[in-house]
């Protein structure tokens, strides 16, 4: 397995397709726009640099990395030749049903289809696709190049093959791929999204305040971000996403989200991505912290 492509050049496509350059392979990166791409090749670029700056790599591997990745705007042309297509889409069941669609006619039926959903039902999308043993979940964690874990997820039609195909890539790539089956939410999400909304319900109940519940969670429980932060980090608009085909699946209340999430993403609150979520990530405000850092 030599060339890979990956469509989406947003924060998990773009993480997905450096990992995959920087361990050698040749990377098809696809997006709809060349805008889209110019970003994600620019944010690759700016995670190379700080891998630089720390050590963790040479100026070498850096050239390399960015030499390793071709980009695209269009499907067919950038899944010519790949040995891996990994789908890195907005998680959105019918986005990614009309892309499984057309990897189906442009892709040859050798080529394994990976789809890095959080979520949404990898028998579902196989589906849509001729010889659906070849589909399987690779469950990136963010920020990918940085997270060991690749939650592997088998659908009903996965062939054996193909799931240790992809297990053993991921270990090539440095990772700890985990074999889950395919459920809502799979193993991760199903734990963290709940953990999520309940303490997004803790807010909306005036329990507390952000700082003090982010505040109990990192110093009481030990988490290394406290869950409103982590929320915004993930994006509470992939949050509301997630409970949403958790509740639908298991048709269970637990799993219905917080009337406060669904508020916030209607009024465009969507955390880092939008500059404003339980937290304000505005340029002021990075501008504010700087001074007082400096004390300017």
């Amino acid at each position: 397995m030599k060339t890979i492509a990956v469509i989406g050049a947003g924060t998990m496509g773009n993480g997905i397709a450096h990992t995959f350059a920087q361990s050698g392979f040749v990377v098809k990166l696809i997006d709809v726009s060349e805008k889209s791409l110019d970003k994600g090749m620019a944010t690759i670029a700016a995670n190379l640099e700080r891998m630089l700056a720390k050590g963790t790599i040479t100026q070498e591997d850096v050239a390399k990395t960015i030499t390793n990745i071709i980009t695209y705007t269009d499907i067919k042309d950038g899944v010519v030749g790949a040995d891996l297509v990994v789908e890195a889409a907005t998680e959105n069941v019918e986005l990614k049903l009309n892309i499984f669609k057309q990897l189906n006619e442009a892709c040859s039926h050798n080529t394994i289809l990976a789809t890095n959903t959080s979520s949404i039902s990898i028998t579902q999308i196989g589906s849509v696709v001729a010889h659906p043993e070849r589909v399987i979940g690779m469950h990136f964690m963010n920020p990918v190049p940085i997270m060991k874990l690749v939650e592997i997820i088998r659908g009903y039609n996965t062939s054996d093959e193909v799931t240790k195909i992809t297990m053993d890539l991921s270990e090539k790539l440095g990772k700890v791929p985990v074999e889950v089956n395919d459920y809502p939410g799979f193993v991760a999400n199903r734990i963290l999204m709940p953990m999520l909304n309940e303490a997004i319900e803790t807010l909306y109940n005036k329990v507390a305040g952000v700082y003090e519940i982010d505040t109990v969670m990192k110093l009481g429980m030990g988490h290394p971000m406290g869950p409103l932060q982590l929320a915004d980090f993930i994006g509470l608009d992939v949050c509301l996403a997630i409970l949403n085909v958790m509740y639908e699946g298991f048709k269970n209340p637990k799993y219905a989200p917080c009337p406060l999430l669904v508020n916030m993403v209607r009024a465009g609150k969507l955390g880092v991505k939008s500059g404003e979520g339980f937290y304000d990530y505005s340029e002021s405000k990075k501008a504010e912290k700087i001074s007082k850092q400096f004390k300017i």
